[in-house]
């Protein structure tokens, strides 16, 4: 069970506060437009992310981790060398698609936070994607199976994670419906299923 700000002590009801609260601050990210003018690709710019959505619910919320941690039996990068790892990826190209998968890849391993890595993360690829490229990623169009599939073994090729992203690639960068769907797909592929974000 996770330190959390609202006292909670079942599991559960920390589940269901941290999707509802945590949705409603993704909702304010979009509408706010929180993101512009924020640099692309930088670790910086994620913390901002994983603070803004976590703030109400962690009081780690945008600070690296102190432990370690793992996930179905793969171990993320170890806390020691985190600091060093977020230097080096920061620094990493992102000029075209694949570097920029590429990117996050690394950064998913290196998973710098204590929770919501994940749903951080995908909100900053799309902030790099929609810089850089023009576009974000239409979430709603990514099977979750096949996302976490490829998402496992992306460390060692990461040819599906591009396959799976590419083609769920859409230019409506501004779009509410895309970006609100794109939320709860991001969240249901956690297993976050209770709120519809447009909603909240």
């Amino acid at each position: 069970m996770l330190e959390n700000k609202l006292g909670l002590t079942s599991s559960a009801e920390l589940h269901d506060a941290e999707e509802r609260l945590t949705k409603q601050r993704a909702a304010q990210l979009f509408a706010d437009r929180l993101l512009e003018g924020k640099p692309a690709g930088t670790f910086q710019t994620l913390a901002f992310i994983h603070e803004h959505l976590f703030q109400d619910v962690y009081p780690f919320a945008g600070k690296v981790r102190e432990v370690d941690i793992s996930k179905g039996g793969f171990r993320f990068a170890s806390a020691l060398y985190l600091e060093g790892a977020l230097k080096s990826i920061e620094g990493m190209p992102q000029a075209d698609f694949a570097q920029i998968i590429k990117k996050y890849v690394e950064m998913n391993v290196a998973h710098p936070f204590r929770e919501g890595n994940g749903r951080s993360m995908r909100l900053w690829l799309d902030h790099i994607l929609k810089e850089e490229l023009g576009q974000v990623v239409d979430w709603s169009r990514v099977d979750k199976q096949d996302y976490l599939l490829a998402m496992e073994r992306s460390p060692v090729k990461d040819t599906e994670i591009k396959v799976l992203i590419q083609g769920a690639l859409t230019p409506e960068v501004d779009d509410r419906d895309v970006f609100m769907k794109g939320i709860d797909a991001s969240y249901a592929y956690e297993g976050y299923e209770t709120y519809r974000t447009a909603t909240l």
